[in-house]
């Protein structure tokens, strides 16, 4: 392994910035820290620098360290300060700020609406608010949902809508364990939506569209009709147009679960896989005119304008942003006759993404992106120097697999941390799956030269349709076998930083030899292992009641140990990605993985009583006299909207708090809190308040 000492750090600078530069974002993120303080502590270490270079040479160079620790305040202070501006909450027009008093607001559609199950969805950004004071400007993004059979066809990409109804805040589940929407929203400038019924908004005439961006649609527009002309079939189409310019709105769900689960998703997600491949088929192309001086000097230009437009058609997405501008650098540094590290090159392209959008910091394409590329620049050499092979075919094989071997080390932290799961076979499905994604990303390319010829164009559309159903026939029958995924892996953010130490410190004593750096791989491993075992040790002792918050279904599990039973709409168990989506996380946030007959729970009809609480599920509605003396529970939750009112129940029941859960429709819900405000009783929405959870 390469020896990355004082002497390359120095050849590095970009790489050194960066280590004042993430942490200055995070404490951004999670600290308050008054903008005039970040202001003034940044101009007071940017005038000591000035200072400095009044001294002596001699002075300078002894107190070089005080340099460098003023050099990362002002560093500290510049991510802090992005990573503030980047909200935003903190700017005076935001929308957020005047809710209060909005009768109208003006949105421009960013995309053309995509058909969800129940509605069609898209992401606008507001322009005008029309207040008391008149049309104010303003910023910040939404999500619109529609109805899914009333949607004009004039709405479509750059449309301008003018809105009369307030704004809804966008809100997580509250589930255990469930991913974040709300942060991953807020990340893109969005912290509300709206869901318009027909009546509620207006079509304008106007369209917020530049003539670049027109231009940008048309070109794809133009691409994807090309695609689905020449190539037939939903899946090889949907992978054909992932694969070319990153639309994903056609891929089949089900294969999209089996390319991630066989470790070959970046596949079908515009990254530098793709974007390398057009760079070395423009180097390839551009190689016979070398000679000629012309074609030399508007070669860099060639090579940025083809990388950034394809980029462009492709979405920007922050893995293709990575790549670009890091091959920009590379394409830079070669026209000026220059030799650039490798490292430094990726660590100057993460370096700018960020100050562009320190939020790039929480997308995990991002992480994957870098990680990967920095993980093959590292182990590459050494894994494939590990085992030597005297035939060249079967040396160029090993090669291509040491790059697989190497990406996955240090991506395999951000792996287990977001996704749960491993691929076990990802080395046999990169094997196939990347030299035939070129073969094919190069096919389409021709296509698009050759769709106005006849018989060629067809040719070239049955060869790219073979291909592509070749590479789903491979996935789809991997992914059917058992031992193709290890899922259901419970990891946190600790143990994610813990293996980080773990391989890191393995690589260090495999390279050095020092034995300290063997004992702290070792304890970082012990510190998994620890978390681990106290984590087990929690989960065997619990035994908890959990209402889930999924829209118009009941959902809940009694707990008890790393069993459960569940209790709730049979539609939802029979539907897969309902119970990947909403169940499974919890699940795995509780350890528990197998359905069983509970010990210590005591279940009769709609009574479940454990040691310490007692709980009543009423989903139907009550007949009958009323009793001698009124019932004791502890909980009473409203299921499957029963006709009742809670007066009612409290000439029944003597009861601690009443949970109202989702499956009931929201006006009853409304109805049951007015009540409920009435009689002094505690309640609790699942809705609103998301998932409810009580110790049994």
């Amino acid at each position: 392994m390469r020896r990355y000492g004082k002497k390359y750090w120095r050849s590095a600078p970009f790489v050194r910035l960066l280590i004042p530069l993430i942490p200055g974002i995070l404490l951004g993120r999670y600290l308050v820290v008054p903008f005039a303080l970040l202001c003034i502590t940044g101009l007071v270490a940017l005038g000591l620098l000035l200072l400095f270079r009044f001294l002596s040479l001699a002075t300078q160079y002894r107190l070089r360290w005080i340099t460098g620790l003023l050099f990362n305040l002002l560093l500290i202070c510049l991510a802090v300060s992005r990573t503030w501006l980047q909200d935003l909450r903190h700017q005076p027009n935001w929308i957020g700020h005047h809710l209060q008093q909005t009768t109208g607001i003006l949105v421009t559609l960013q995309e053309t609406p995509v058909t969800k199950a129940n509605s069609c969805k898209a992401q606008a950004k507001t322009e005008w608010v029309h207040t008391q004071k008149g049309w104010l400007p303003v910023q910040g993004n939404l999500l619109l949902y529609f109805r899914k059979n009333k949607l004009p066809p004039d709405i479509t990409f750059g449309s301008q809508l003018l809105i009369q109804k307030n704004l809804q805040p966008i809100t997580n589940s509250g589930n255990p364990g469930a991913f974040d929407y709300r942060q991953y929203c807020a990340f893109q400038g969005i912290h509300h939506q709206l869901f318009l019924q027909d009546g509620e908004y207006r079509l304008l005439a106007t369209k917020g569209l530049s003539c670049f961006t027109r231009a940008l649609i048309r070109t794809q527009t133009k691409l994807l009709t090309i695609l689905r002309k020449w190539i037939p079939g939903k899946k090889e189409q949907g992978v054909a147009e992932a694969l070319l310019i990153g639309y994903r709105e056609d891929l089949d769900k089900d294969l999209v679960q089996a390319y991630s689960n066989t470790g070959v998703v970046h596949i079908i997600a515009i990254s530098g896989l793709h974007l390398g491949m057009i760079y070395g088929l423009l180097l390839l192309l551009l190689k016979p005119f070398r000679k000629y001086k012309a074609i030399r000097i508007i070669r860099p230009a060639v090579l940025l304008l083809v990388l950034w437009g394809f980029s462009y058609l492709a979405g920007m997405a922050p893995s293709i942003l990575r790549s670009v501008v890091m091959f920009s650098f590379i394409i830079f540094g070669e026209s000026l006759g220059r030799r650039t590290q490798i490292l430094n090159t990726l660590a100057a392209s993460a370096f700018c993404l960020l100050i562009y959008n320190p939020y790039f910091l929480w997308d995990v394409g991002f992480q994957l992106s870098y990680t990967a590329v920095a993980s093959i620049v590292i182990f590459r050499q050494p894994i494939y120097r590990s085992i030597y092979l005297e035939n060249p075919l079967l040396r160029n094989l090993w090669q291509l697999n040491a790059v697989t071997l190497s990406a996955q080390i240090l991506t395999l932290p951000v792996v287990l941390y977001y996704f749960h799961q491993f691929p076990n076979l990802f080395l046999f499905t990169n094997f196939i799956a990347v030299p035939l994604s070129g073969f094919i990303l190069y096919g389409e390319l021709f296509l698009l030269l050759v769709h106005k010829f006849i018989f060629v164009n067809e040719f070239t559309g049955k060869i790219i349709t073979f291909l592509i159903h070749q590479l789903n026939q491979v996935i789809e029958n991997t992914h059917r076998l058992p031992f193709a995924v290890t899922g259901n892996i419970a990891f946190s953010l600790a143990q994610a930083l813990l293996l980080y130490g773990v391989l890191i410190g393995f690589a260090l004593w495999i390279s050095t030899k020092k034995p300290m750096t063997l004992i702290a791989a070792l304890s970082a491993f012990a510190g998994i292992y620890c978390m681990r075992a106290i984590s087990v040790i929690e989960q065997k002792q619990q035994h908890k009641l959990v209402v889930y918050n999924i829209p118009r279904m009941q959902a809940m599990d009694i707990i008890e140990g790393r069993n459960f039973l569940f209790r709730g709409s049979p539609l939802l168990q029979d539907n897969t990605r309902l119970v990947n989506y909403h169940l499974a996380p919890a699940r795995l946030f509780w350890g528990i993985s197998q359905p069983d007959q509970l010990k210590h729970t005591r279940i009769s009809g709609n009574l479940i009583a454990g040691s310490r609480k007692t709980i009543l599920v009423i989903d139907r509605a009550l007949s009958g006299p009323l009793p001698a003396e009124k019932i004791p529970v502890d909980i009473i939750i409203l299921s499957g909207n029963p006709r009742l009112h809670l007066s009612q129940l409290t000439q029944r029941f003597i009861c601690a708090q009443y949970i109202f859960d989702s499956s009931n429709p929201l006006w009853k819900i409304q109805y049951w809190k007015k009540d409920a405000d009435s009689l002094h009783l505690r309640h609790h929405t699942i809705s609103e308040q998301g998932a409810f959870e009580v110790d049994l």
